[in-house]
């Protein structure tokens, strides 16, 4: 990989990071970013993972004061949404490459479909489990949830979102905190399996991490200011322009 292509992806590492900490769906445009720079789809997915990893961890020390208190039920929902990781991780790895570039507009597609129907989902999803810390139904929901991210994951923040404001966060900034704390550790248990099996082109993904680890903290406090209406309008406008690059680089004219 030539020195430009590495400044660019470190550029994408530092926009990424902060987009992903104040509102997520940083894949969306961090994942063609590394296949426009050469890498298979599978292992621009994998190495993807990590270099994203600081942009979720680093936020954490920003909101270090609303984990304080978390307490058991962090390491349930952490054990939950690990192990769901780890099951989607797996399936990546074993997978036929050619099925992931198969999937890859139809994922695009639906991480843009949680974007823009994420706040509604979540609201319904609220009303309808209430808000209960021992109920199975959430545990259950996080695992599946949690095995889509741990195989592509983009949009999936607004669904744990929904499951931190279901066992009770109603603070927006608590509840996002748990979302970066449960996304950050079925990151770094997907990062594991992804590195075992040589998924991950390391050069690439250290320089993604430079960036992401200054743009994640900096997210973090940004996160509090900024306009995240407008932040989730673009994610979804760009995400369903290039859902329609993808079905058409993959399916043909015909398709249309």
């Amino acid at each position: 990989m030539d020195y430009t292509n590495l400044a660019i992806l470190l550029g994408v590492g530092l926009v990424g990071g902060a987009w992903n900490a104040i509102a997520g769906g940083a894949t969306l445009f961090t994942f063609p970013a590394l296949m426009a720079a050469g890498l298979p789809p599978v292992v621009a997915n994998a190495t993807n993972f990590l270099g994203l990893l600081p942009s979720n961890a680093a936020a954490l020390m920003a909101y270090r004061e609303e984990l304080r208190n978390g307490g058991v039920l962090l390491v349930k929902l952490s054990v939950v949404s690990g192990a769901g990781a780890a099951v989607g991780s797996v399936l990546l790895l074993v997978s036929d490459p050619q099925t992931f570039l198969f999937l890859v507009p139809f994922l695009l597609l639906a991480a843009t479909l949680l974007f823009a129907l994420g706040e509604p989902m979540r609201r319904a999803f609220v009303r309808l489990a209430g808000a209960s810390q021992t109920s199975p139904a959430v545990y259950g929901v996080l695992f599946l949830v949690s095995i889509y991210g741990g195989y592509f994951g983009a949009g999936l923040g607004i669904i744990l979102l929904a499951i931190a404001q279901i066992i009770g966060h109603s603070d927006f900034h608590a509840a996002n905190s748990m979302k970066n704390l449960l996304a950050t550790n079925f990151t770094i248990i997907s990062i594991v399996i992804f590195g075992i099996g040589g998924l991950i082109d390391w050069t690439a993904a250290i320089v993604m991490m430079a960036g992401s680890t200054v743009g994640g903290y900096a997210g973090g406090y940004w996160a509090r200011s900024v306009n995240q209406r407008l932040l989730r309008t673009l994610v979804v406008g760009f995400g369903g322009l290039l859902s329609l690059v993808y079905f058409w680089r993959i399916f043909g004219p015909h398709v249309f």
